[in-house]
């Protein structure tokens, strides 16, 4: 086990499938080997009943319109139904929202951008977020609002975007479109027929996106890339956790917070969590660290469901090359060009360098999974288009008018 880890249907589409799975089993063999060490929903017992600290989706990568700008963000609480945009569309006053950016070649976070928000007076009214930059032992800290959602408007309020002129740093928060594109039962059917040593891909001939018609809470960064190199130069990697307090106060006046902040979901690499750690595990990854994926917790645990997945060792190794060998982050190339509509769509930027609104990462992981032959799950593209500037997803759906039957969703 310790050398084991050591450190669009097209043909077209199925080439640049191919062709990232390649590249990212070559790009892992650069990493040093020194220790043994997809989406997100839903991911854990405790994230149930927590909706609001659930982390759905995570995302880093280059502005295609603007390559000094790095774009992170990720999302939370879905999937969200229009008609709870209001009710739902509320960020958690009482949790700390974290973006840790390493930058010098490890596993250990550099940069911290925190985010919290102001309790909601009044469903018509923003909030106010606090964002504050900590790297080098010095850090900065500016307000925006929030966007407002509605769940009687047929149109979405449009995105309130603030730009701080002291670090430059573009902020957005508020819900979108689940920008996530992905047929759930067909996945559990057919990791449950790999499991029996029978893999059907014919599950996929389903190809229904679970999310298509949901929405989710987003917080997104435009941040200038100068603000998050260090000593790694182009290369940087990116985790995203929820945090609350580990004691809170409830009274008639309000909830009071005390104590250290405690994590209770984290994200890095699509997928990790959700389908290769037990469950009886995933309370406890989501609480861990990316320092304790490089010493080992849980890479166990992660090569027995591939092997159980009838993945073979090359593969293996490149799963554990991204999620446990410097931890489980997004690591994203600043030196590789972006380019492209909605966030962008070469390929040779796409995941795993860093990851895209239009990324198909599922694709790519199930490929991997395959053995680096070609498997998709038939859902090639998010329901609505995503936005070609910053923020980038999608606005929100919002409830139909009269006349109106088909909702979208897909299950």
């Amino acid at each position: 086990m310790k050398n084991m880890f050591t450190r669009r249907n097209s043909i077209s589409r199925q080439a640049a499938i191919l062709a990232t799975t390649s590249a990212l089993v070559c790009a892992t063999l650069l990493l040093p080997v020194s220790r043994i060490s997809g989406a997100d929903h839903r991911d854990g017992p405790q994230l149930a009943r927590d909706l609001s600290l659930d982390i759905d989706d995570a995302y880093f990568f280059l502005d295609p319109n603007d390559s000094t700008r790095v774009i992170m963000a990720f999302s939370t609480s879905g999937p969200i139904v229009p008609a709870e945009n209001a009710a739902a569309g509320v960020f958690d006053p009482t949790a700390n929202y974290r973006f840790e950016i390493e930058n010098t070649g490890d596993e250990v976070g550099d940069v911290a951008v925190d985010v919290h928000f102001t309790k909601q007076v009044a469903p018509n009214q923003p909030q106010t977020a606090s964002i504050t930059l900590s790297r080098r032992h010095a850090s900065v800290e500016f307000t925006a609002p929030t966007t407002v959602s509605s769940a009687t408007a047929t149109t979405p309020t449009a995105p309130v975007v603030t730009t701080d002129s002291e670090t430059g740093i573009s902020f957005f928060a508020g819900l979108t479109d689940d920008p996530f594109f992905f047929d759930i039962p067909a996945e559990l059917r057919y990791r449950a027929s790999r499991f029996a040593g029978t893999p059907d891909p014919a599950f996929f001939n389903r190809a229904r996106d679970s999310f298509a018609g949901y929405n989710v809470l987003m917080i997104a960064l435009s941040v200038p890339a100068g603000l998050l190199r260090g000593r790694a130069g182009d290369m940087i990697g990116l985790s995203v956790n929820t945090q609350t307090f580990s004691k809170t106060d409830r009274s008639p006046d309000g909830d009071r917070n005390s104590g250290k902040l405690v994590t209770i979901d984290r994200m890095g690499i699509p997928t990790v969590n959700t389908v290769f750690v037990p469950y009886s595990r995933k309370d406890e990854y989501n609480r861990a660290s990316t320092v304790d994926d490089a010493n080992g917790k849980f890479a166990a645990d992660i090569l027995s469901t591939l092997r159980r997945l009838q993945t073979d060792d090359t593969s293996i190794q490149t799963f554990a090359r991204l999620a446990v060998a410097n931890g489980d982050m997004l690591r994203l190339n600043l030196s590789i060009a972006n380019s492209g509509p909605g966030g962008g769509d070469n390929s040779v930027a796409g995941f795993p360098n860093g990851r895209r609104p239009a990324d198909d990462v599922i694709d790519t992981i199930l490929t991997l999974v395959n053995n680096r032959v070609q498997q998709g799950d038939n859902v090639n593209a998010n329901d609505v288009p995503f936005l070609n500037t910053f923020p980038f997803f999608a606005p929100p759906t919002q409830p139909f008018p009269n006349g109106v039957v088909d909702d979208r969703t897909r299950n």
